[in-house]
């Protein structure tokens, strides 16, 4: 009975140590409620494959409550979360902040390849201070929604490929449209006061050869490209009027599409997530609509805005080891794939893209890997947030026809090296 009993002590002992060890992973994901459902299949199926337990915490749909949601535990150096998404945006933050498990040793460990992964968001977004902290799990990136019907039925063989194209094509088609379609508009994009209205200046910056950073990755907004990329995008709503007089005062990506899917609009600027809802039942524009790259200025190419979602660990995960099979798990390529043909979303491996199956089902998927292979990121700053909202500020009083461009740009450098120096 003695060796009976010790046995079963030491069997529990053993049971409760492996426990320790192991954990329960804990993984923290929002969005879409469909979205959020995804994840709870594919949590059920990792848990049979792998035989590690693992729970899926609910975030919200909105992306600020989500990032607040974690940076709460993780400030507090709480063991849970083991695992998160992030947006891009909040990796420098996450990463300055020493919140993040680098990867590498388990990458080494394990003679996992990166390979099929997008060389530039590794680049841009998942490295810190030459640490990999993160892997791609969605891309994002802007482009160029256009009416195919409407170009061809005023004999424009392409979508084009600079901003005065662009211009000279919606001036015509939006003065003969007019007659039939008061509220027909040449070009909607995103011009509220939110993070939105920093994609699209950075895209229409970068497409001048401007940007937000030096070379030696100094802030610097000032800048002659971006003063003639911020003030053509007054230009499009005041001077050439192809874009709605509330630009700057309602238009985000929900408003956009709508009003474009209304059949209101030539060209529109979003992110991939709007082709399906284009071409779903009811849309007036179903069948009718391509997808280009955004065009560039003369001379120049044009620039997509890098976005998407990425996976990382808590430096403060107990059960990291763990945590690192998740990620190989959702960053496989069968899983990648899931992700595609189930959600629809644009994957963070290269391969997946030429994949038979997939190039059948999502056609549009092909135009979509060489948007992603050039886009750009926004600046990876521990700071980011403080500075996006500078640029939100003035950028859209710019906009607003309160404040000329240079000026608006002056302002904001200056206030943004205030925050620059705080955090030196």
């Amino acid at each position: 009975m003695k060796k009976i009993l010790f046995a079963l002590l030491m069997a529990s002992l053993l049971l409760v140590t492996c426990t320790r060890r192991g954990g329960k992973l804990t993984f923290m994901v929002g969005g879409a409620p469909s979205e959020v459902e995804f994840w709870e299949k594919l949590t059920e199926s990792f848990e049979k494959e792998t035989g590690i337990p693992i729970d899926l915490i609910r975030q919200p749909t909105d992306t600020d409550q989500r990032r607040q949601g974690l940076v709460i535990p993780l400030k507090s150096r709480q063991r849970d979360p083991d695992l998160f998404l992030m947006d891009v945006v909040w990796i420098g933050q996450f990463a300055a902040s020493k919140w993040l498990l680098p990867l590498d040793r388990w990458i080494h460990r394990d003679d996992f390849s990166v390979d099929p992964f997008f060389d530039r968001v590794l680049e841009f977004a998942d490295r810190y201070n030459g640490d990999l902290i993160a892997l791609p799990i969605y891309v994002d990136g802007g482009l160029l929604y256009y009416r195919k019907d409407l170009l061809q039925r005023f004999g424009y063989r392409a979508p084009p490929r600079s901003w005065t194209e662009l211009v000279r094509c919606s001036l015509e088609i939006q003065k003969a449209l007019r007659r039939e379609f008061p509220n027909f508009w040449g070009y909607c994009w995103q011009g509220a006061q939110y993070e939105g209205l920093v994609c699209n200046f950075l895209e229409f910056a970068a497409s001048n050869g401007g940007g937000f950073t030096t070379q030696e990755g100094e802030l610097c907004l000032n800048l002659p490209e971006n003063i003639e990329a911020l003030q053509f995008m007054v230009d499009l709503i005041h001077k050439y009027k192809i874009s709605p007089p509330n630009t700057y005062t309602e238009m985000k990506e929900e408003e956009v599409r709508s009003l474009f899917q209304s059949g209101n609009a030539l060209f529109e600027r979003n992110w991939p997530y709007a082709w399906s809802l284009h071409q779903a039942r009811g849309s007036a524009v179903k069948g009718k609509v391509g997808i280009a790259p955004l065009p560039g200025f003369e001379g120049k190419p044009g620039v997509s805005a890098l976005g998407g979602w990425h996976i990382g660990i808590s430096r403060y995960s107990d059960a990291k080891a763990q945590a690192w099979e998740f990620v190989k798990f959702v960053t496989s390529y069968k899983v990648q794939k899931e992700l595609v043909v189930g959600l629809g979303w644009n994957p963070g491996r290269v391969d997946i893209y030429d994949d038979q199956e997939v190039r059948e089902k999502f056609p549009h998927l092909q135009a979509l890997k060489g948007v992603f292979e050039g886009a750009v990121a926004r600046p990876n700053f521990p700071y980011y947030t403080l500075v996006s909202e500078i640029v939100q500020k003035w950028v859209n009083l710019s906009l607003a026809g309160k404040i000329g461009a240079g000026e608006a740009l002056d302002r904001a450098e200056k206030e943004a090296e205030r925050v620059v120096r705080a955090y030196r």
